[in-house]
Order: structure tokens, then C-alpha cells, then sequence
């Protein structure tokens, strides 16, 4: 299971994956990661437990004796990364802000292109007022992987938590360019193309984003009320989550 977090803002949706298929299960501040190996299931799983209850000291005990049982994890460095992250945000610990950082730093040394640790660094960094650096850290992760539409996805919701919807539009084009069919590109550049007044555009890409997902509710109250009253007035929002910001396994 990986239950991920998604977005540049504080509020974050909570997705659970288990084999391909997603399901919307909760909105928190930040999400989790379950199974940092196979040897450490339990107390990774034991931590999500925790962590979703709200004991936060709990689950980052929990998260620690798995990390101690398969030293130098990348998932684990990220479990722990994101839950400090979180009582940070609930308690207003500096030193959980910074404890959070260098967890999500060991994560990436071990792994470069870990998609949630990406995410959840780039959320840390625009909220310490570092927007520059998780633009650059975010550039740096798409010029590594050219084929990946993830960070480009994560470009454009930075672009448009900055107010610049050309960029992001350019970047979600790009990332549908190298995967037609992946329904969170296709939702962000319909929610940006709905704002702009292109009602047609909009309905086209959420259209075929609700073929590809049927599991999308809201995406298909889009689809019925743009086919049929045409254009409501919207307020562009983030790019839903498919990835992962800063989460647990």
C-alpha cells in the first residue's frame, strides 16, 4: 500500500494504491508509505497505523526500528522525513522542520528520483520560502528523467501556486506529450484550460481523463456540467494526486 500526499498547499489529499488501483480515503496534511521492505512490513505498517491516528511520536518510533532493521532504506528515510514534516506543520517545532529536510535529503542521496520525496521536499522548501531551490530541485529531477511526466506535473503545480498559468500550462502539454494517458495531467491542464474560459479544451482533457479513471467523481460532474451548460467559473487549483509528495511506506 503507499498512501501518498499531493499538493503544494496545505491541504493535501490522502491516496491509497494497492496493485493499480486508487482510492480517495481521507484529506490530511501529509501522507504516509507503508512497507519500506519486506523485512520491515510490520513496523512500517504499525507507523501508517500510528501515523493515521494522529500519534505522530508513535509512528516515527515505529517508522525508526524499521529503518534499524534495513539500514539506509530510501522509503524509510522518507516515512520519517514526512512524519517529522507533519508534527512541524501541527506543532510548530522548528527542529521537526529541520529534522524532516535532512530526512528527506538522505532519501533522495540513496534515491535521486523518488517521486513522493520530490514532492514532499518541494513542499517543504516553498513553505520555509525557498520557492527558487524547489524549482531548481524540480528541474533537476525532470532533466533526469526527460520520459517521466511526474516532475513535470510537479513543475506545473509549482508554476501555479506562483500565479503563472502560462508555465504551468506549458508544462502540463509537455508531460502529456510523453504520456497521453495519464488522467493527472489531463485533469490539471482541463482545470487551467476551464479557468482560462476554454470550456471545449477542458471538456475534451477531462474527458479523457474519466475514461482512463472512472474513479473520478469530481472530474465527471466536470464533464457533465461542461457538456451541457458549457463554462462555470472556476478557480484553478493544484494538480490532483497520482504521485507523492511526502509519505511513509
Amino acid at each position: 500500500m503507499v498512501v501518498e500526499h499531493n499538493t503544494l498547499r496545505d491541504r493535501r489529499f490522502l491516496f491509497c494504491r494497492a496493485g493499480s488501483g486508487v482510492s480517495l480515503i481521507g484529506i490530511i496534511c501529509v501522507s504516509l508509505f507503508c512497507g519500506c521492505g519486506r523485512f520491515v512490513q510490520s513496523d512500517s505498517d504499525k507507523g501508517v497505523s500510528l501515523y493515521q491516528q494522529g500519534n505522530y511520536l508513535g509512528a516515527a518510533y515505529s517508522f525508526q526500528r524499521a529503518l534499524e532493521k534495513q539500514p539506509g532504506d530510501a522509503d524509510c528515510f522518507y516515512n520519517l522525513g514526512a512524519t517529522y514534516h507533519q508534527q512541524s506543520k501541527l506543532f510548530g517545532r522548528t527542529d521537526d522542520l529541520q529534522t524532516a529536510e535532512q530526512y528527506y535529503h538522505l532519501c533522495l542521496a540513496r534515491n535521486q528520483n523518488h517521486a513522493a520525496c520530490q514532492r514532499g521536499l518541494a513542499v517543504l522548501l516553498v513553505e520555509t520560502g525557498r520557492t527558487g531551490d524547489a524549482a531548481t530541485q524540480l528541474e533537476q529531477w525532470a532533466a533526469r528523467e526527460p520520459a517521466n511526466p511526474e516532475p513535470k506535473i510537479e513543475l506545473a503545480r509549482l508554476c501555479q501556486e506562483q500565479g503563472d498559468t502560462l508555465d504551468a500550462e506549458n508544462y502540463l502539454v509537455d508531460a502529456v506529450s510523453v504520456d497521453p494517458d495519464n488522467p493527472r495531467a489531463l485533469v490539471a491542464l482541463g482545470q487551467i484550460r476551464e479557468s482560462s474560459g476554454d470550456a471545449q479544451q477542458a471538456l475534451v482533457n477531462y474527458s479523457k481523463a474519466l475514461e482512463l479513471d472512472r474513479n473520478q467523481p469530481t472530474v465527471a460532474a466536470k464533464v457533465a456540467t461542461l457538456s451541457t451548460s458549457g463554462p462555470s467559473p472556476v478557480i484553478a487549483t493544484a494538480p490532483p494526486a497520482g504521485g507523492s509528495p511526502y509519505s511513509p511506506r
